[in-house]
């Protein structure tokens, strides 16, 4: 029995079936149904959802039955792709499990995905992510729509009735601009290559001064082709705006943000295509209204300048005489405002140099003792160099008395075993021995033939 009383080994104390430990019994139902459940999908929508300091997501999963809880760990949590946040609907790949320490049963989250779209919305989120990263989607990448379209390019299915919408809107508003069609299937399978091809050709012939990309609505699965790299790609090389007018309002494509401009429908794009015909002969008439009228008002005003300068209009003669009468005076005013400052330069100068002889200190006597104490410095200098000469000379004389050489020139010789050792005693002699005796004229190699030892007295 444990501190608190629970029994955790042995039998109770009716002594039958054993007791285990609550801690015991959680991880043992946690395996039971780790074991019990592989991992899952399961569907459901996000309730107080919490990002954790430590990066794990923690939240509820619920439907209007009931609700789980669930966890995503940061290591997880980091390739999810999105935040969820409250209400969303998510699809979670998940392992059931417990929490022992509270006895909880929860989700521990692999994976998640905006549920409803499943895989394809995955997909586009991912693409359009990528190359949103790239700066494809750039708003100062985007190019203006020319303000007078002679000829505007149409990339659709003949068959669709989107192509019918624009043609009946262009003709309505615009009659006068040309139209050519290159035409793509806009689904099925190998849709969005003929897509990007029938871009690329209108790109390579330069035949338009726009081009629409267009397509009626449908379900993402119609939509697809306009989610597809290789459009975006080709939508965003093209050297003429790109108008992209795919599906319904609601509706967005990968082909709309690497447009020039998102039209919400086929006939929104033509309609911001071609401006109407009669706007643009309003817009004439207004500007030549503007124009008669500005003309006017620049006559009247020139006109009036005219009689105003006309006026001030003076004798050319009149004009140098009074501009020679100001140069005069100016000259006059610069000589005089010259020659004042160099006057006063000059007085003043003289000052200082007056001044300066009147402080300048006699130096002839402090010159001439000068000369005097250098002699003697001389003088006694050489003095004491020639005592250190005589004391010189003497040291050398003594040492040249002490030299070893001058000694054995008198006759002396130097003794060394043949180890170098100087011998001085005969005791350091020893017969049939050999030593070396350095003479004043070189050395000799000897052997001694017998030692005989001096008695003092």
């Amino acid at each position: 029995m444990n501190e608190t009383g629970d029994m955790t080994d042995g039998a109770s104390a009716s002594g039958s079936a054993p007791v285990m430990a609550v801690s015991a019994l959680n991880q043992a139902v946690a395996r039971l149904l780790e074991r019990s459940f592989p991992l899952i999908w399961v569907s459901g929508e996000i309730s107080n959802f919490t990002r954790a300091a430590s990066g794990h997501w923690y939240f509820t999963l619920k439907d209007s039955a009931a609700q789980v809880r669930a966890v995503m760990f940061k290591g997880r949590a980091q390739f999810a792709g999105f935040m969820p946040r409250e209400g969303d609907k998510v699809e979670v790949r998940t392992l059931v499990t417990l929490y022992a320490p509270r006895g909880d049963y929860q989700l521990n989250v692999e994976a998640i995905r905006r549920a409803g779209i499943g895989n394809l919305y995955e997909a586009f989120l991912r693409l359009k992510a990528k190359l949103e990263a790239e700066g494809l989607f750039a708003p100062e990448r985007k190019r203006p729509l020319p303000a007078f379209a002679r000829c505007i390019g149409i990339v659709t299915s003949l068959q669709a009735a989107a192509l019918r919408d624009i043609l009946a809107t262009l003709r309505r508003r615009a009659p006068h601009v040309r139209v050519i069609i290159y035409p793509t299937p806009v689904q099925g399978e190998g849709a969005a290559l003929k897509i990007a091809q029938a871009i690329a050709t209108a790109a390579a012939r330069a035949e338009c001064d726009v081009l629409l990309v267009c397509r009626g609505g449908g379900s993402i699965e119609d939509l697809w082709s306009f989610n597809d790299e290789t459009v975006a790609r080709t939508i965003a090389a093209s050297p003429m705006p790109v108008i992209s007018g795919v599906g319904h309002e609601t509706d967005f494509t990968i082909a709309d943000f690497a447009a020039d401009l998102r039209a919400p429908t086929p006939t929104a794009a033509a309609e911001l295509a071609a401006v109407a015909r009669e706007d643009w002969l309003a817009t004439l008439d207004g500007n030549a209204a503007d124009l008669r009228y500005a003309l006017t008002r620049k006559l009247s005003n020139a006109a009036q300048t005219l009689d105003w300068l006309s006026r001030r209009l003076l004798s050319p003669v009149a004009v140098i005489a009074h501009e020679r009468l100001k140069l005069h005076s100016l000259q006059a005013r610069l000589g005089h405002a010259t020659r004042i400052p160099h006057t006063k330069m000059a007085s003043a100068l003289q000052q200082l140099r007056s001044r300066l002889r009147a402080r300048l200190p006699d130096t002839r006597h402090a010159r001439g003792k000068l000369d005097g104490q250098a002699h003697r410095l001389g003088a006694c200098m050489e003095r004491h160099a020639s005592r250190k000469r005589q004391k010189l000379n003497a040291l050398t004389a003594q040492l040249e008395m002490l030299n070893p050489q001058r000694t054995l020139e008198r006759g002396y010789a130097i003794v060394t075993d043949p180890k170098g050792k100087i011998l001085r005693a005969p005791e350091e002699l020893k017969p049939r021995s050999g030593v070396t005796i350095r003479l004043a004229g070189g050395s000799a190699q000897v052997e001694i033939a017998s030692v005989q030892a001096v008695l003092g007295e």
